[in-house]
């Protein structure tokens, strides 16, 4: 299965432009949102009811923190649940990481080693979710700024463990890629082809931005501006990998106005038309 009855490029809702979906009503085929700001009733909830009556709806999670050492908060996974079976996503996804130690709730996705422990983590927290939300999970490759000294599992490797282990979906979030690419000397290409192909669901691509550090170039994943044109090159390469995906348009920092994710959507759909009509050229060659 790649997707869940949606297909085309999509792009992140972010509160300042609900209004402007609900009252333009864009010609968009999903929209996604981080799932921790809906779980509880309001305005945002209910225009986020009005608005999945027009779109699919993918839920993007940022606090379950399936890399946590102890057992996952249940309650956060039963309101996920609830969030779920109201808003009825076409995608559920999150991230390989974690946030939570103890009783401590962090406001960052961290890294944790690749070994044979936090593989072992992960998958057991993943299938705990799996089986607690009723449907598959979709997990995130992240931005990488360090290489832990006692990593012995490549990351990609890792992630493709963990699809072995536990049925998840993949989200290749192509713009993590290259960030981790170039802060960690690798090769972007090379990860995208260690993936395993079918296990993707999901593309996400955004915007980086560069810090000069001690004389050395530091990529950072701020979701603050428009993709850059080598990620572009990726993202195409990742079609021809992987095939036509879902795909969305991060932006979390100086939110733009609406036309231009749009325009961001328009250049993604272009790129993925591309590649569908290369592939297809292939075929009947």
């Amino acid at each position: 299965m790649i997707s869940e009855g949606v297909a085309g490029t999509g792009i992140g809702l972010r509160a300042p432009h609900v209004q402007d979906i609900l009252a333009a009503r864009p010609p968009l085929p999903w929209l996604e949102v981080h799932a921790e700001n809906y779980m509880a009733d309001g305005p945002g909830l209910a225009a986020l009811e009005k608005i999945r009556r027009d779109y699919p709806i993918s839920l993007h999670g940022v606090g379950l923190s399936l890399g946590t050492a102890g057992v996952l908060d249940g309650r956060h996974l039963a309101r996920l649940r609830a969030l779920v079976e109201r808003i009825e996503p076409c995608l559920v996804s999150e991230h390989l990481s974690w946030s939570i130690a103890g009783e401590t709730y962090l406001n960052h996705l961290l890294p944790v080693p690749y070994t044979d422990e936090s593989l072992t983590v992960f998958a057991d927290h993943i299938r705990e979710a799996q089986d607690g939300l009723g449907r598959s999970l979709l997990i995130e490759n992240p931005s990488s700024y360090l290489r832990f000294r006692h990593s012995s599992i490549p990351e990609a490797e890792f992630i493709a463990e963990l699809v072995r282990r536990t049925g998840c979906g993949l989200l290749c979030d192509v713009n993590n890629i290259f960030v981790t690419a170039s802060n960690l000397n690798l090769d972007p290409v090379r990860y995208i082809d260690q993936l395993p192909r079918d296990a993707v669901r999901e593309i996400h691509l955004a915007g980086h931005r560069r810090n000069e550090v001690d004389g050395h170039t530091i990529l950072i994943d701020d979701h603050g501006s428009r993709v850059a044109d080598a990620v572009w090159c990726l993202y195409a390469h990742a079609l021809h990998r992987v095939g036509p995906r879902p795909t969305l348009i991060e932006w979390d920092t100086d939110l733009p106005s609406l036309p231009v994710l749009l325009e961001e959507a328009r250049t993604a759909s272009g790129i993925c038309a591309a590649a569908s009509r290369n592939e297809a050229y292939v075929r009947a060659g």
